[in-house]
């Protein structure tokens, strides 16, 4: 990958980590569904102006509920039912896991040996993560916290199906395409007056919150997610996924006082090594057509 493009993915993951906490604030004034629904609807804004892109109705539907609507309604459930957000960061961001498998298996895009032992060096961190946290949520908010990582995965694969668009139009109008029917299941789920209720007497803290993950977290980041996977094969830009974990942690642990000791920072420590050796393993001349590209 290009330098730029490197600091580009570094980014994005520190933002997405970042958008746990946030996203943890303002689920305590907002149901899970309304808070996605919210997210979208600001997201989707620059559609006033954007046109639609040139992909199918169905392609776009396909991406927006796995890449967006699956993947953002399971993890605020599963925040919801008391899931800890670093604990989340961590599952959720096992869709690197499950992207490049399903790209081996689907498009023949088999890692090299080096990239392989990256990714398993990086799993076991997320593995030594997991077993420091605290079991205070039940199995049915961890089934429901693992759509996630399984939508967000389908969703980075869908989207080969929207080669040569504009990105920042695709993201946008994925959002688009994600609110109505979260706006509906709110409506349904929480009810008309619970629901007025809820954005009428929203606090300018949650408000932050939500232009946070609607604009930066999610419009500007997936902007730039979603143009480095067309430029890019999965195998070399998901891996900077696993970043996020170690960013929603260490954010949790200042804003909630979440605590871990000894092993998960050695967790933490070995994801960051493991996308490491999955990065800096690249080819020479695959490189250089990379760069050429």
């Amino acid at each position: 990958m290009k330098p730029a493009d490197v600091c580009l993915a570094v980014l994005v993951a520190v933002i997405w980590g970042l958008a746990f906490v946030l996203s943890r604030i303002a689920l305590n004034e907002l149901s899970p569904a309304l808070m996605t629904a919210l997210r979208f609807s600001i997201a989707a804004a620059p559609c006033l102006v954007v046109r639609r892109p040139k992909v199918s109705w169905p392609v776009l539907i396909s991406i927006s509920f796995t890449l967006f609507l699956g993947q953002f309604l399971a993890q605020s459930y599963g925040m919801a039912l008391g899931v800890p957000v670093g604990l989340t960061s961590v599952i959720v961001q096992s869709q690197a896991l499950f992207t490049i498998g399903l790209a081996a298996i689907l498009f023949g895009e088999r890692p090299s040996w080096r990239q392989a032992l990256g990714i398993a060096i990086a799993a076991a961190g997320l593995l030594m993560i997991c077993g420091t946290v605290g079991y205070d949520f039940s199995v049915s908010a961890f089934a429901v916290l693992m759509i996630s990582p399984i939508s967000f995965a389908a969703g980075n694969l869908l989207l080969r199906q929207a080669r040569g668009v504009p990105m920042f139009d695709l993201s946008v109008w994925l959002c688009l395409i994600a609110a109505v029917p979260l706006l509906a299941l709110a409506l349904a789920g929480d009810g008309v007056q619970p629901t007025w209720q809820a954005l009428s007497h929203m606090s300018l803290a949650v408000l932050s919150c939500l232009l946070g993950i609607g604009l930066v977290s999610t419009c500007l980041a997936y902007w730039l997610w979603n143009r480095l996977l067309h430029d890019y094969p999965a195998a070399q830009v998901v891996p900077f996924a696993l970043l996020v974990p170690f960013v929603g942690s260490a954010a949790s642990s200042i804003v909630f006082h979440e605590t871990f000791g000894p092993l998960r920072l050695a967790g933490m420590l070995t994801v960051i090594f493991g996308i490491a050796v999955m990065v800096l393993s690249k080819p020479r001349q695959a490189a250089a057509e990379a760069v050429r590209a």
